[in-house]
């Protein structure tokens, strides 16, 4: 078990109390169309969640700011810019919601979001989170994870891969309706990284529920990759026997492996993995191995050329 400390940031410096209350009215706003269809008592984006656990799992580093978080964003369902995501993603229905668990298990079921999120015991960890693109942050993520889930589907002894696909439907999600990337956004892991209790089913960040723009109303968050792999807005989880070809292995497979794993000494084809900018900072700072998580998950590579398989 990870020895960090708690991070010596009080709630009330994440971000100013003005913009901090000021962005809880802007996402109401934006979930007006949910609003209209919500079942009595289920949660929305910028509402509390209550009964978080204390997690093991919390790094010492300076949170990014609330703000920052939830306005520079990839999710390419909604735009390609960083800015469009948390500019578009108020068309976004999450109310009802449902994700399919099937393929190679002896109980597939299609899950309502309530009944996930009360599946176990939600906690907050803060997480890194590195991107592709070289730019970095540390959030304070909400879940549990994902093994609880996939547990229970009771995966096969074919299961050796977890696909995922993310919500199809243009007329909520505007960036579908380009060709930027073949719809729907589909995502894996190897089963052992799914099952890695760091793998995270994710509902929340700073102890609220997911904006839209941030993969609500439940995405995974895989610290130790890059971005692109913590699929959001999951509808389907799948297990399979083959590894499932990616979005973006299929938009540009000398760019974007499989394994997607934080590396400084594999490059990106156009710019440098060796350092990183983490917003809200100036300097650039070393890039970590794992993203600063390999004495949790480097043990489930050894033996392979990370070269090869990048």
């Amino acid at each position: 078990m990870p020895s960090w400390k708690t991070p010596p940031v009080q709630p009330s410096e994440i971000t100013p109390r003005d913009v901090y209350y000021r962005r809880r009215d802007v996402l109401r706003l934006a979930a007006g169309g949910v609003l209209a269809t919500a079942l009595p008592g289920t949660l929305l984006a910028g509402e509390k969640l209550s009964n978080l656990v204390k997690s093991p799992y919390t790094l010492p580093d300076k949170l990014t700011p609330l703000e920052d978080a939830t306005h520079y964003n990839n999710f390419y369902e909604f735009g390609t810019d960083k800015e469009s995501p948390s500019q578009n993603a108020g068309s976004l229905k999450t109310r009802p919601w449902t994700v399919a668990v099937e393929g190679a298990v002896g109980k597939p079921k299609v899950w309502g979001i309530e009944e996930l999120l009360k599946l176990a015991a939600l906690e907050e960890r803060v997480y890194r989170l590195r991107c592709v693109e070289a730019w970095s942050m540390v959030i304070p993520w909400v879940g549990y994870p994902l093994a609880e889930l996939i547990k229970r589907a009771e995966p096969t002894g074919n299961a050796k891969f977890v696909e995922f696909t993310t919500l199809n439907d243009p007329a909520q999600m505007p960036g579908v309706r380009s060709a930027v990337l073949d719809w729907p956004y589909q995502e894996g892991l190897r089963l052992d990284e799914a099952m890695h209790p760091l793998t995270l089913l994710t509902f929340g960040l700073y102890g609220e529920v997911l904006p839209n723009q941030n993969g609500a109303p439940v995405r995974v968050v895989v610290p130790w990759k890059y971005g692109f792999k913590s699929a959001k807005s999951i509808v389907r989880i799948r297990l399979v026997e083959q590894m499932p070809l990616t979005s973006w292995m299929k938009a540009g497979p000398s760019e974007y492996g499989f394994y997607s794993n934080v590396n400084p000494a594999v490059d990106h084809p156009r710019w440098t993995q060796a350092k990183e900018r983490r917003i809200g900072e100036f300097l650039k700072r070393p890039t970590l191995p794992f993203n600063g998580y390999a004495e949790q998950v480097a043990a489930m590579y050894a033996g392979m050329d990370l070269q090869k398989f990048f």
